[in-house]
């Protein structure tokens, strides 16, 4: 197997004295989409923040292409290939979907992240834009402002906004989550689009059973805040520390609870 794109040891964030994510230790692979998935208060939500410097680790370290990132910013993250959608959710409310694209594609391609200095000369990175705008089916949106979306075209800006900033770990925290049935299907293609890459790797938060099934190489089972199984998905459903986590009744029937 290639080396690990991105690496978590020994990952842990104490609160008082409460253990929110106990000593996880993964590796994520390129290639490779994995879900993270546990009940409520397993510590999913927390991991993902320590590993896009949202919150700051109690101990533990986490690596990219094999540097050590634990004492950067989220934004030095960010620039270093660590994108999470909800980072540039409405990231200009008032400014439309188009604007938005292709300031983060003028901030990608090196030309600063100025708004004032896009003159109609760069059509270049108006193409760009609308490029992308056509990937996620939102061309037909590009002059409509921000803030007047719907919930479910802002969830696609979301995906619309990572891809424009083209990182090398994409990281989900469950990005169907108030769509509608007619809606979740586009960015759940987006993703599979996104795993394809095989430079990349995918982290995925989720509680759908059905959207793990579709999209995930692997899964990682998160409980009180340690890791508890790690796998293939048909392998961790049937392991037995799995059945006994969750008290006999099965993660596939936890997480359709939640």
């Amino acid at each position: 197997m290639t080396s690990p794109l991105l690496s978590t040891t020994d990952l842990t964030v104490r609160f008082g004295g409460h253990v929110a994510v106990d000593a996880v230790t993964c590796d994520f692979h390129p290639g490779q989409l994995t879900a993270i998935v546990g009940p409520n208060g397993a510590g999913k939500t927390t991991y993902f923040n320590l590993i896009s410097g949202q919150i700051p680790a109690s101990s533990g370290r986490v690596e990219l292409r094999g540097q050590n990132i634990s004492g950067q910013s989220v934004s030095q993250r960010t620039r270093a290939g660590i994108g999470r959608a909800f980072q540039l959710t409405s990231l200009f409310p008032n400014l439309s979907v188009l604007e938005n694209i292709r300031l983060v594609v003028q901030s990608k391609a090196g030309q600063g992240f100025n708004l004032f200095s896009m003159a109609s000369r760069h059509a270049e990175l108006t193409d760009a834009a609308e490029a992308i705008l056509k990937r996620v089916r939102m061309i037909d949106s590009r002059d409509q402002i921000v803030s007047e979306l719907s919930h479910g075209d802002q969830r696609k800006l979301e995906v619309a906004l990572l891809i424009a900033l083209d990182p090398a770990v994409f990281m989900f925290d469950e990005p169907t989550a108030g769509m509608s049935v007619d809606e979740a299907p586009v960015v759940l293609d987006l993703i599979a689009e996104l795993k394809d890459q095989s430079d990349r790797t995918v982290l995925l938060v989720e509680h759908k059973m059905d959207v793990i099934r579709t999209l995930a190489d692997r899964i990682i089972v998160l409980h009180n805040g340690a890791l508890a199984a790690d796998g293939a998905p048909a392998e961790v459903m049937a392991s037995d520390v799995v059945q006994e986590a969750y008290m006999g009744r099965g993660l596939e029937g936890i997480l359709e609870d939640v």
